[in-house]
C-alpha cells in the first residue's frame, strides 16, 4: 500500500515488480502504471460457490449507497467527461488484455469489488481519485476517497478500443467479431414481462485471473433479493469472442419466472414494418430475428416484432441445441447510419453444454418508439421452477458473431415483406395483405421451377391464398408469396417452409402477425 515516504516513481517500480508476479506488467513507456492492491484472501471458484450459496440461505441485504446526492449529479454528460488515466490501466498477460475501470455516476451508484488472483489468494484493487481526470468542476471530485468503481472494460492489445464490458447490474456487452457494441447479455432474467416488477440482480464482485494461454478468465458473485451466483467466464477473443461460462445459482425465494443466459436487444423497425418508423432511417435495430435450433433437429427463424402491446412468445422444447438473437442484415444501405453502423451489430448464439432437458425458449417483445430503448429479451426456462433453496446449475457458451457458428444445411430466411394482396393492377380486395418471404442458402439456388419446390404455410387463425413460390431472378434465393385474410385483431401465429417431393428445403419461417400494423386492412 502507498505511504507518503513512497513518491510515484517508486511506488510504480514496487507495483510493477509485484504485479508481474501476478501476471500483470506495467505499460511501457513514460508513464507506469500504479494498480495499487489490498491484503490477499483466500479465493477459489469452488470456495466462491459455497460463500454464495450460504449467503442465498440469509436475507437480501441491499447495498448502502454512499453519497448518493453526489452521484445523483453525475449525470450521463459529466459521467463522460471523467476519464480514465491510462497510466493506471490493469494489465494482464503482458498486455494482452487491458483492463480499465469506469467510474461511478447517477445511473450506476453501487461500488464492484475487483481483485487480482494469485495462486490461492486474490488481492483487490484499491480505488483512488487519481484512477480518472475529472474536470475542475465535477462534482466525482466530492466523493469519498475509497469510493470505489462501477465495472470494467476491457481493451484490445494497445489499448485503443475495448471489446467487453460490465458495467450494471448483471450486464456485459462485448463488440464481437465485427467490432462493434450493439446488444447485451445478462447472468439471468427474473420475471420479464410479469404483473410484479422485473428483479434485476447485479455483479457484487470479479476476479481476474493472471492470463496465460490467452483466455481472460473472471469470476462473478452476483447477487439479488430472490437469487445469489457465482459464475466463471473464460473469454476467447481469436474469432470474435467466444465466452465459456459456467454459473451456479442459489434461491433464496420462489422465482415465478427464472430465465437463464438471457440476451437483451433493441429493435424499432425494419423493412416488413418500416411503414410504423419515424425516423428517416429504412432500418433500426440490433438484431432481426430470433433463431432456434430445437432438440429436434429443425431450424426456426422468427422475425422481431415492434408490437401494438408488450408480447411474450414461448417456444417450448427438449434437450434444446441452440438459440440466438441474430443480426442477418450486414447491408450498410439498408441502414444508412455511420455513426453506429447498425449492420455490424453481433449475432449472439446461446450454445448449451451438456443436456439442459425440458424447458421453454422464451421471447418478449416491448412497444418502442426510439432506438434507445431495449425492447427485446430472450432467454430459457427450465421446465422445473425455481423455488427457495434450489441450486441451478448451467453451463453454456456465448458466441458475439458475424454468423450463427453452426450454419444450418437447408435455406435461411433472407427477408419478409408485406404489402397489399391481391393482383396488380385488379381491385384490391379489403382486408387482405400480401406475405413475401426469401429464402437462400443451402443448395436452393441450385433449383429451378421443374424441381417442385413448394410453400408449406398455417395460421391460427384467418385465410390463407395464393400460394406460390418462385426462384429471384439474378440471385441464389427462392421467394414463398401468400395472400392473408384475417378474421379479427388478435395476434396470428404463421408458419412457412419450403419443400420438395422429398425434403425440406428451408429453416422455418415463424411470425407474429398483429392485425392492421403492417398495411391497413380497410
Amino acid at each position: 500500500m502507498m505511504t507518503s515516504s513512497f513518491n510515484r516513481r517508486e511506488f510504480a517500480q514496487l507495483t510493477g515488480g509485484l504485479l508481474a508476479a501476478l501476471g500483470i506488467v506495467a505499460p511501457t513507456g513514460e508513464a507506469l502504471a500504479e494498480v495499487r492492491l489490498g491484503k490477499p484472501e483466500p479465493f477459489s471458484f469452488d470456495g466462491l460457490i459455497a460463500a454464495m450459496k450460504e449467503k442465498a440461505a440469509k436475507p437480501y441485504v441491499p447495498p448502502k449507497t454512499r453519497a448518493s446526492d453526489i452521484l445523483d449529479k453525475i449525470d450521463y454528460d459529466a459521467h463522460w467527461k471523467i476519464q480514465f488515466r491510462p497510466d493506471h490501466t490493469l494489465e494482464l498477460g503482458g498486455g494482452k488484455a487491458p483492463i480499465r475501470f469506469f467510474h461511478l455516476g447517477r445511473y450506476f451508484k453501487d461500488p464492484v469489488g475487483i481483485n487480482v488472483i494469485d495462486g490461492n489468494t486474490a488481492k483487490p484493487v484499491l480505488y483512488g481519485p487519481d484512477y480518472f481526470d475529472m474536470p475542475k468542476d465535477s462534482p466525482a471530485r466530492e466523493l469519498p476517497k475509497d469510493i470505489g468503481f462501477a465495472g470494467f472494460r476491457v481493451m484490445e492489445e494497445g489499448e485503443k478500443k475495448d471489446w467487453l464490458a460490465f458495467l450494471g447490474a448483471a450486464y456485459f456487452r462485448s463488440s464481437g467479431e465485427l467490432d462493434q457494441f450493439g446488444m447485451s447479455a445478462r447472468a439471468v432474467a427474473i420475471d420479464v414481462a410479469m404483473p410484479t416488477p422485473e428483479e434485476f440482480p447485479r455483479f457484487t464482485d470479479f476476479w481476474f485471473a493472471p492470463l496465460e494461454t490467452g483466455t481472460l478468465t473472471i469470476y462473478m458473485a452476483m447477487d439479488g433479493p430472490s437469487i445469489t451466483g457465482a459464475i466463471r467466464m473464460d473469454c476467447d477473443r481469436s474469432k470474435g469472442v467466444v465466452m465459456d461460462i459456467s454459473a451456479h445459482y442459489f434461491m433464496r425465494k420462489d422465482i415465478a419466472r427464472l430465465g437463464l443466459a438471457a440476451l437483451t436487444s433493441m429493435f424499432w423497425f425494419d423493412e416488413l414494418n418500416a411503414r410504423n418508423g419515424k425516423d428517416w432511417r429504412p432500418e433500426i435495430h440490433d438484431s432481426d430475428g430470433l433463431a432456434i435450433w430445437n432438440g429436434n433437429g429443425e431450424r426456426l427463424w422468427r422475425p422481431l416484432n415492434n408490437p401494438p402491446t408488450v408480447m411474450t412468445s414461448s417456444f417450448v422444447d427438449q434437450n434444446i441445441k441452440g438459440f440466438a438473437l441474430e443480426q442477418r442484415d450486414r447491408n450498410f444501405d439498408h441502414y444508412q447510419d455511420d455513426g453506429v453502423f447498425y449492420e455490424k451489430r453481433s449475432t449472439v448464439w446461446v450454445e448449451p453444454k451438456g443436456d439442459w432437458g425440458p424447458g421453454t425458449v422464451q421471447l418478449v417483445e416491448i412497444p418502442t418508439d426510439d432506438e434507445i430503448h431495449d425492447n427485446i429479451v430472450a432467454y430459457f426456462i427450465p421446465e422445473k421452477p425455481a423455488k427457495a433453496g434450489d441450486e441451478v446449475a448451467v453451463d453454456y457458451r456465448l458466441h458475439w458473431v458475424a454468423e450463427e457458428p453452426y450454419v444450418p444445411p437447408v435455406a435461411r430466411v433472407w427477408s419478409t415483406r408485406a404489402g397489399m394482396g391481391g393482383v396488380p393492377g385488379q381491385p384490391r380486395p379489403k382486408g387482405v395483405i400480401k406475405f413475401v418471404v426469401d429464402f437462400e442458402g443451402g443448395g436452393i439456388g441450385k433449383l429451378g421451377q421443374q424441381d417442385g419446390v413448394e410453400a408449406v404455410v398455417e395460421a391460427s387463425s384467418g385465410k390463407i391464398s395464393g400460394v406460390y413460390t418462385l426462384p429471384v431472378v439474378g440471385t441464389e434465393r427462392w421467394r414463398a408469396v401468400f395472400d392473408f385474410t384475417a378474421d379479427g385483431t388478435a395476434p396470428v401465429e404463421m408458419r412457412l417452409f419450403l419443400k420438395d417431393k422429398t425434403a425440406t428445403l428451408s429453416e422455418t419461417w415463424l411470425y407474429q402477425y398483429h392485425p392492421g400494423t403492417l398495411v391497413p386492412l380497410d
